[in-house]
């Protein structure tokens, strides 16, 4: 598949549709807006670094990457980033993709708060975290294009999105904290919840059950 899609347009295949449709029925409007600004940070991206990805395939990861903050689509064991993938596996299986796409979906979608490993990996992988990167932290921000930034924002909005996004994305996994040991939603947990503290590295090792070699 190609990717000079205008770099305001969704893909407007019936997979996609459809994505789109779960996206709206059980996400927020605050989560909506956030998915679509991240296919298109990411998208634009990707056309900038010339690199080939499929933007239909791109576009499902940006809808579902956050679905696992939904309690419909929550687990009580798994990192709500892997909630997500798994949402999204089953979707893309349920319509017959290869298994080489679904595995590509799920890896973007569960190493997309995962610093340091993306850009090494398949483009829709590598963008879809870039794309999430640019719309929470701004990384990336003086290198977008502003006009097409401004449109972008325009088209889905920002409302209150710092603060609503923070108490949103830490709603998704509040109720089970212990799945954020190693990741940096560790210190989102550690920021609201008072008296939590995520285990220490350390100390895991120290109380390892094996005994020194004499």
């Amino acid at each position: 598949m190609s990717n000079t899609s205008s770099a305001l347009v969704i893909p407007d295949s019936l997979l996609a549709k459809e994505a789109t449709e779960i996206l709206r029925e059980y996400s927020t409007e605050l989560l909506f807006n956030h998915s679509l600004r991240v296919y298109l940070f990411a998208a634009e991206q990707g056309r900038r670094q010339k690199l080939y990805f499929d933007p239909e395939l791109l576009y499902v990861a940006s809808a579902f990457h956050d679905l696992g903050l939904i309690r419909k689509f929550s687990t009580p064991n798994e990192r709500f980033e892997v909630d997500g993938a798994n949402a999204a596996r089953q979707f893309l299986a349920a319509h017959d993709f290869p298994e080489e796409q679904i595995e590509t979906a799920w890896q973007a979608i569960a190493l997309h708060t995962t610093p340091g490993i993306t850009h090494y990996m398949r483009p829709e992988v590598a963008l879809l975290y870039s794309g999430v990167g640019l719309d929470v932290l701004g990384k990336g921000y003086d290198r977008f294009p502003s006009t097409l930034r401004d449109e972008i924002v325009a088209k889905y909005p920002r409302k209150h999105f710092k603060e609503q996004f923070l108490q949103t994305y830490f709603n998704g996994f509040a109720y089970k904290p212990a799945t954020t040991y190693g990741t940096v939603n560790a210190s989102v947990c550690e920021r609201f919840m008072p008296g939590f503290m995520s285990p220490n590295a350390c100390d895991l090792i120290a109380e390892s059950p094996f005994p020194d070699s004499q």
